[in-house]
């Protein structure tokens, strides 16, 4: 059966190659259409799929980067929380806050800053998905309510780029209490006639979607992104039914009045800027002086 086998001359030590191996990282699977992309190409597109539109996340940083004209101003970087229960669950709370900062680079799961949205001078609060979900706890909290304060003071509209677990178990009631606080900061932003557009994305659930996120004067939402309080397998195992097609998707609660716009990622700017200009916000002073950016 010699002449079944195919015979290979020996290759010499120095003309033999390791196969050749493509980097890990350089490509990205949609999981939409299940599409292989270049990762630098995805960055040109603002991570959204270009092929079928699939949205993936976004960090804060570049959200400030998506919607601002250039530099802006940061506020409040340095607060950090100080464990005020001394939580411990699978670790404890100090852990999970030193591995946030780590990953992220921030202290907490909140960027503020003030700058330009197409000429017009902004106040925007992004928040993070990757420092502990997103969750809202006392720094959340207070930077938001501060970055209000000074959008009254300045005569500044706000804009709010919610990205949220929901409210932070690890700080208990002190994290339920940032709810009334957000909200009572935008109720003096409403008596001063500024606006404030709230920006929902995936996910945008609990404590944030029970309070600041759905109290804009333009509720805007990224395509297909989840937006409720409890998640659907809680609803579905609660109220032992199935839910409907796209239940709490943003389409879904465009569609039953609970948004008033679903736009893309990619538009999302030139649609912020052009409410912003709607509802009587005035253009940056050309003279202003520039901020540098992180």
């Amino acid at each position: 059966m010699a002449w079944f086998k195919k015979t290979r001359k020996p290759m010499a030590a120095s003309t033999k190659e390791k196969p050749s191996r493509v980097p890990e990282g350089l490509w990205v699977k949609c999981p939409g259409c299940s599409q292989a992309i270049y990762n630098k190409d995805l960055v040109t597109t603002l991570n959204v799929c270009p092929k079928c539109g699939h949205h993936f996340r976004l960090g804060a940083v570049e959200r400030l980067r998506m919607l601002f004209d250039g530099p802006w101003t940061e506020y409040d970087k340095d607060l950090v929380s100080t464990d005020p229960l001394s939580f411990t669950d699978t670790k404890p709370y100090r852990a999970r806050l030193k591995a946030g900062m780590e990953n992220t680079g921030l202290k907490d799961a909140v960027i503020v800053a003030s700058g330009a949205v197409d000429g017009i001078e902004t106040m925007v609060a992004a928040m993070e998905y990757e420092f502990i979900g997103g969750s809202m706890g006392v720094v959340v909290g207070e930077k938001i309510a501060r970055a209000i304060e000074r959008a009254i003071d300045a005569r500044l509209p706000v804009v709010i780029v919610c990205c949220s677990g929901g409210a932070r178990m690890m700080e208990g009631a002190l994290s339920l209490m940032q709810m009334a606080k957000i909200c009572a900061a935008l109720a003096r932003l409403d008596r001063a006639r500024l606006p404030y557009i709230a920006v929902l994305t995936d996910p945008t659930t609990g404590g944030v979607t029970a309070s600041f996120a759905m109290l804009g004067d333009l509720n805007v939402a990224e395509p297909k992104a989840l937006i409720g309080f409890a998640g659907p397998r809680i609803i579905e195992q609660t109220i032992r039914q199935k839910l409907p097609e796209g239940f709490q998707r943003s389409e879904f609660l465009l569609e039953k009045g609970m948004l008033d716009l679903v736009v893309d990622r990619r538009e999302m700017k030139a649609a912020i800027a052009n409410a912003l200009r709607f509802m009587g916000a005035a253009p940056a002073p050309a003279c202003q002086s520039e901020a540098a950016s992180p």
